[in-house]
């Protein structure tokens, strides 16, 4: 079923209320970023209240030409809850006016090379000059110091020098990088949260206005976890293992009968047992080959071969029946088109319908997380370039003249 066609069954469109009141409400930022890791940092605080202006170019945000058959759907996505405010920064009318909303603001994003800020008379030290209660969040490939902090800052690389690439795919094929902006949007979840730390200790008393040092790097070598515990302890390095793991077996995708997948996980000894039993080979419960996890790591090729041999025989909702009602843990492998129909992902309301000025509505993933007392809110949708300009300078108090020259005047 297309997009176009699916009917969301777990509620109606969500429409936009620019008066609603999220629980950041109050607190102003000025993002002055491009691309992906700065819009998903913005656009968590914009969920939940805070008055999120984008600070564009003439040409705009770089996101806002990554189309899908003509169609500006990411920006839709991660622009939503964000006002935006065109300024020629080369200008001096321009630049008087984002220090302007400097001394008004709270938070500000850029994710310029490291010294760019410094070279545009931005540095953080004339930043907190002028307000010095400022949260100023510096995005990175690299971080603001070391070798490597002059390099092109793009996800791809982080992706690949982090390690995460070389433990993603099979071990007889290349590395495989994400097919999404995984460095990117791990960074934001994580700027998200230092500003929201930020903010507190501020709340608090603790601090006054800070700089928060964010690389693309080091947010997604955290999620390799022990990775280089483990090397150090063991002088071993963890090789790629394709939908295997390295450290729990049984673990796999598996092909059923009508070419459909699953995913299973065996990762506790009693779940692995219960699997054995339903495939029919209580044998490898006993058999010393299997009878510990390390065992069935050891040996996981024999694993996969018996399970796998079970699953091909089923269809995949054959296969799900009779694994769940046994048990044991394992799922179906979606693409798109299978979530947006599933009855957990709409009653859940993991997306949801939103209204959108071009297209009627569009599907857009939940405010997140969940919060049961100060939930997120929908504010506003993606803005056109430059829509809040005139709104958003004339609140700042700029003189009128200077925001008709800031208007008016050439901008390219």
């Amino acid at each position: 079923m297309m997009m176009s066609e699916r009917k969301n069954t777990s509620s109606s469109m969500i429409r936009f209320n620019p008066d609603a009141q999220g629980p950041l409400r109050g607190y102003q930022v000025l993002d002055l970023s491009r691309l992906v890791a700065g819009n998903m940092l913005s656009l968590q605080l914009g969920d939940f209240g805070a008055d999120v202006i984008k600070i564009e170019p003439p040409s705009g945000d770089p996101l806002r030409d990554w189309r899908d058959e003509g169609k500006s759907l990411h920006w839709k996505t991660y622009g939503r809850n964000k006002r935006s405010v065109v300024l020629n920064l080369r200008r001096d009318a321009d630049m008087q006016a984002l220090w302007t909303l400097v001394e008004h603001s709270d938070v500000l994003i850029e994710n310029y090379r490291p010294g760019t800020l410094e070279k545009m008379g931005l540095a953080p030290e004339r930043l907190l000059e002028r307000n010095p209660d400022l949260i100023i969040v510096r995005i990175s490939g690299f971080g603001q110091t070391g070798p490597y902090a002059q390099l092109p800052g793009f996800g791809t690389l982080v992706e690949a020098m982090s390690g995460f690439a070389a433990r993603t795919g099979f071990p007889d094929r290349e590395p495989v990088l994400p097919p999404l902006a995984l460095a990117d949007m791990i960074a934001g979840i994580y700027g998200a949260s230092a500003v929201s730390m930020a903010l507190l200790a501020r709340e608090r008393g603790d601090a006054r206005g800070q700089v928060i040092d964010l690389s693309l790097l080091e947010p997604i070598f955290s999620v390799l976890g022990p990775e280089a515990a483990i090397f150090k302890t063991t002088g071993k390095v963890k090789q790629r293992v394709g939908s295997a793991s390295n450290t729990t077996s049984p673990r796999n995708v598996y092909a059923c009968a009508d070419g459909k997948y699953v995913a299973l996980s065996g990762s506790t000894q009693t779940v692995a047992q219960r699997i054995f039993e339903i495939i029919g080979r209580p044998d490898m419960i006993k058999d010393p080959r299997f009878a510990t996890n390390s065992d069935r790591v050891k040996n996981r090729a024999l694993v996969d071969e018996a399970v796998g041999a079970w699953f091909i025989q089923h269809t995949r909702d054959e296969a799900l029946r009779i694994m769940r009602e046994a048990g044991a843990t394992v799922g179906p492998v979606y693409d798109i088109a299978d979530a947006v129909d599933d009855p957990h992902f709409q009653e859940r309301e993991v997306f949801l319908d939103v209204e959108d000025p071009d297209y009627g509505q569009l599907p857009m993933h939940n405010i997140l997380p969940r919060m049961s007392q100060t939930p997120g809110v929908w504010r506003r949708p993606a803005p056109y370039l430059g829509q809040h300009t005139e709104e958003v300078l004339s609140a700042a108090g700029l003189p009128r003249e200077q925001i008709d020259a800031i208007l008016g005047e050439d901008n390219s």
